[in-house]
C-alpha cells in the first residue's frame, strides 16, 4: 500500500496538489483535501444531486436557506425530497406527509414544480456530457459518467480531478450541491457518492473493496430490499462480509440468480457498462387523492385523464409502449402493481385507459385507494403503434376523434375538450 505522505492528492476547492499530512490545503487553508492511493487509476463515477427538488427552491428563495423544507404534496401526499435540516428532524423522501409533519412541524412544504426541476436537471445534464460522452441518466437529478479515454480532450488531466472541478462548476453557475462517487465499478461508485452528503466526493478501490464492503449490512447491496433482508437473516445472513465466505454455487443453489448477485457484488465485481442512451424506460403518470377512493366511476374519471396525459407524452415524444402498467396504493400505503402486454405498441389514450380499466376492475371493491397511476412500457418507435383494429370496428371512429381533440387541445389547451369520464361541473379531482 502506498505510503500515507505520497498519496495522490489535490485540494476540492482550488484544485492544488497536496502532499504530506497536512490536514488543510497549504495554498487556500481549505480542509476538503482529497487524497487516495487509486486515486488518478479510476475513471468511473456516479454524480448525485443534494437534496434536489429543495435545493433548486431554496436557490429560488434566498429566505428559505435556514428553514426546513419539504417538497411533496398536500395534506395526503408524500414527500418527494426534502432538505437536510428537515433529514435531521427524521422527515425522508417517501414518507407520508402528515407524519413528516408531525416529525417537523415548523417546516415549510412547497409542491413540485417538475418543469423547473426538469429545465435545471437538463442544465446539470449538458454539463456532464462536456466532461465525457458516456453519461447514463438515472433520473432527473443523478448520473453515472465513465471519463475512461477522455485524457486528451482535458489535457491529461485526471477524472477525480475533472469532476471535482465539475462539483465546484455546478455550484457556482446553477447554485445547486452534488456529491461525487468514484471507483472502478457502478456499484461502488454509487455506495460512494452517499458516503459523505451533501457536496460530498468519495473514492473506493479496488484493493480496498473487500475490507471495505465486509462490516456494511446486506442492504447495501443492489436489489436487497427489507423482505429479502428479512429472508437472509433467517438464514444468518446480515453482514456483506458473510457473503464473502460463501460459494457462488452455493448461494445460487438457496437464492436462485439473486445467489449470482450476492456473491459478486459481496466481492465488488460489477461488469456492467455506462451506456449513454439515456432514453426512457417507461412513462407514466399518478396521482394521489386527498381522499380515499373505493368507487369505481371515481377511480375511472381519474384513470381515464391519467391515461390522456400518459398519452400526450408518447405523441410528444414520437414513442409508442406496448405495455400498459396500473398502479395503485391502498389506504394502508400497500402499493399494487399490474400490467398487461398489448399486441401492438400504442400512443392511444383509448387504448392505454380500456387496459388499465380491464386491471382496475379486478381491484376495486377490495380496498380504498389514496393513489392511482397509469403507465407504458417496453418503449419504442410509432411505426408499428395502433394498427387498425379488425375486431374492434369502433376502435378506428375512437381514434380518429382521439385526433380530433389533440388538435384542438393543441390549439385551445388542454382542458378546452373533456370527455364523458373526465368532464366535472365543478373539479373534484385530487391535488
Amino acid at each position: 500500500m502506498t505510503g500515507e505522505t505520497t498519496l495522490p492528492g489535490f485540494c476540492r476547492d482550488c484544485f492544488e496538489p497536496v502532499t504530506g499530512r497536512a490536514g488543510r490545503c497549504k495554498a487556500c487553508g481549505s480542509p476538503r483535501l482529497m487524497r487516495h492511493s487509486e486515486l488518478n487509476d479510476l475513471h468511473l463515477a456516479h454524480i448525485d444531486c443534494d437534496a434536489f427538488y429543495a435545493s433548486v427552491e431554496k436557490r429560488d428563495n434566498p429566505e428559505l436557506a435556514d428553514k426546513p423544507v419539504i417538497v411533496g404534496g398536500g395534506k395526503r401526499g408524500v414527500v418527494s425530497t426534502c432538505c437536510y435540516i428537515a433529514r435531521i428532524r427524521g422527515v425522508r423522501s417517501a414518507m407520508p406527509m402528515f407524519k413528516a409533519l408531525e416529525a417537523c412541524p415548523e417546516a415549510i412544504v412547497i409542491k413540485p414544480d417538475m418543469e423547473k426541476y426538469s429545465r435545471v436537471g437538463r442544465q446539470i445534464r449538458q454539463m456532464m456530457q462536456e466532461l465525457t460522452p458516456l453519461v447514463e441518466p438515472l433520473s432527473i437529478d443523478e448520473a453515472f459518467l465513465d471519463l475512461k479515454g477522455t485524457e486528451l480532450i482535458h489535457h491529461h488531466e485526471p477524472p477525480a480531478r475533472l469532476l471535482a472541478r465539475f462539483a465546484r462548476r455546478v455550484e457556482d453557475e446553477v447554485g445547486v450541491t452534488v456529491s461525487v462517487g468514484l471507483s472502478y465499478c457502478k456499484f461502488l461508485a454509487k455506495v460512494a457518492s452517499d458516503m459523505r452528503k451533501p457536496r460530498g466526493m468519495s473514492v473506493i478501490g479496488r484493493e480496498e473493496a473487500l475490507s471495505f464492503l465486509a462490516p456494511k449490512p446486506v442492504t447495501l447491496i443492489w436489489g436487497v430490499g427489507r423482505a429479502f433482508a428479512d429472508k437472509l437473516a433467517e438464514d444468518g445472513i446480515r453482514e456483506i462480509g458473510q457473503l464473502q465466505q460463501m460459494d457462488e454455487a452455493g448461494l445460487m443453489r438457496r437464492y436462485g440468480t439473486m445467489g449470482q448477485r450476492l456473491f459478486r457484488l459481496a466481492r465488488g465485481q460489477d461488469e456492467r457498462q455506462v451506456h449513454s442512451d439515456g432514453e426512457a424506460k417507461s412513462v407514466s403518470a399518478e396521482t394521489t387523492f386527498f381522499d380515499d377512493i373505493s368507487d369505481f366511476d371515481a377511480l375511472a374519471a381519474h384513470l381515464r385523464a391519467l391515461s390522456e396525459k400518459v398519452s400526450r407524452r408518447l405523441k410528444r415524444g414520437g414513442i409508442a409502449g406496448q405495455t400498459v402498467v396500473l398502479k395503485m396504493k391502498t389506504h394502508d400505503f400497500k402499493t399494487r402493481s399490474r400490467n398487461v402486454s398489448l399486441e401492438s405498441p400504442t400512443q392511444l389514450a383509448d387504448r392505454i385507459f380500456r387496459t388499465g380499466v380491464s386491471m382496475l376492475e379486478k381491484e376495486v371493491g377490495s380496498a380504498k385507494f389514496r393513489l392511482i397511476g397509469i403507465g407504458v412500457t417496453s418503449l419504442g418507435e410509432t411505426s408499428l403503434a395502433d394498427p387498425q383494429d379488425l375486431i374492434d370496428q369502433q376502435a378506428a371512429r375512437r381514434a380518429k376523434a382521439e385526433a380530433a381533440i389533440d388538435t384542438l387541445r393543441d390549439k385551445f389547451g388542454n382542458r378546452s375538450v373533456e370527455t364523458g369520464y373526465t368532464f366535472r361541473p365543478t373539479d373534484s379531482r385530487s391535488r
